[in-house]
């Protein structure tokens, strides 16, 4: 499939930071001056054997006025590029050059990650809970705890996920491309593919976008085990989001890059039962009618063969080989151009 230009100007950045100085910040009963870094533990709830769950929380207030960032991770408890993503990025912070706030939540789902599942306790999936409630469920009840003390005080927000299940994404930015502030800052974390389109009713966000709080969401990886490419592309990424909101500067000069940017996507579902043999892989470009895949019994007979229903890019897979009918396969980015950007890139 031809990679064809987007056309159209680009818009004009916001502008430069001021030299105001920056506040105390008030997260919880912690005070955090400007100039310091605190981490703070804020209450969740205990276990039937009364062990206090706390979810973990750094808090970077640079010297001057900025921007405030929320950066999150392992809100679905098994996905944990996210987690190494922000601790890289964390080390590299210095806080004495920091133009307003970045606070990271590194493990939201601290249920889920204890268990090593996706899910808490109850059964329920964070991300479909928000904004959640003070008096509801324990999925409901975090949410709301996140939702009061890290997204109701930030300006801009980056939340940070692998696939689910058994299966890996191609490194992706998930936004609402159509405001032009989520765009920059989507840009500038400058994944290999944006993706524009609406977030499922009851994840973050989707609730934060209706607050007009810009999000982006970065899907690289697969769950439960770090992926070196996935993390070492989302460090930059985050790290390009925190000098396109002049939160930090680089000396490095500014040079061209393209991300490529789709709204069309569609998942390609087994038909029948058996083993699966993939053809393709992550990033691959695929034409319309090409056979990307065979199902096949125990024996290797009664194959079935899968064709690809469009043109098109492999953004994500299953990993596992034993597949039922109707089990997602393939996901698959359509109607892809390519989206050129500038900006620093680590």
């Amino acid at each position: 499939m031809a990679v064809t230009k987007k056309s159209g100007t680009r818009k004009k950045r916001s502008a430069a930071p001021t030299d105001a100085a920056a506040q105390a910040v008030h997260i919880a009963n912690t005070v955090i001056s400007p100039g310091q870094r605190k981490r703070i533990e804020l209450p969740v709830a205990r276990l039937p054997t009364q062990t206090q769950i706390n979810l973990p929380v750094e808090v970077i207030n640079g010297t001057k006025a900025g921007p405030r960032l929320w950066l999150s991770a392992a809100i679905h408890g098994d996905e944990l590029n996210g987690l190494e993503i922000i601790q890289r990025v964390l080390d590299k912070i210095d806080v004495r050059r920091l133009r307003g706030e970045l606070v990271a939540a590194p493990i939201v789902n601290v249920f889920g990650f204890i268990n090593r599942t996706r899910y808490l306790p109850d059964g329920r999936d964070l991300n479909r809970s928000f904004p959640g409630s003070a008096k509801g469920s324990l999925a409901a009840r975090l949410a709301n705890l996140f939702m009061a003390q890290i997204v109701g005080r930030c300006t801009h927000g980056v939340d940070l996920h692998t696939a689910g299940g058994d299966r890996t994404n191609l490194p992706q930015v998930r936004a609402n491309l159509a405001d032009p502030e989520t765009r920059r800052i989507a840009e500038a974390f400058a994944a290999p593919l944006m993706i524009q389109g609406e977030s499922p009713p009851g994840s973050l966000r989707h609730v934060v976008a209706k607050m007009n709080v810009p999000i982006i969401v970065y899907e690289a990886g697969e769950p439960s085990r770090f992926n070196s490419d996935a993390i070492d592309l989302g460090v930059k990424g985050v790290l390009n989001v925190l000098r396109e909101l002049g939160m930090v500067r680089s000396k490095k000069s500014a040079r061209r890059r393209q991300s490529m940017e789709s709204a069309d996507r569609t998942w390609i579902r087994a038909k029948r039962s058996g083993i699966l043999r993939l053809n393709v892989k992550l990033g691959h470009w695929v034409s319309k009618g090409q056979t990307i895949g065979v199902i096949r019994d125990a024996f290797g007979d009664e194959k079935s063969i899968i064709k690809s229903p469009d043109d098109g890019i492999v953004i994500g897979h299953t990993n596992h080989p034993l597949v039922n009918a109707g089990d997602a396969l393939i996901h698959l980015a359509k109607n892809v151009t390519t989206h050129s950007s500038a900006g620093n890139s680590e």
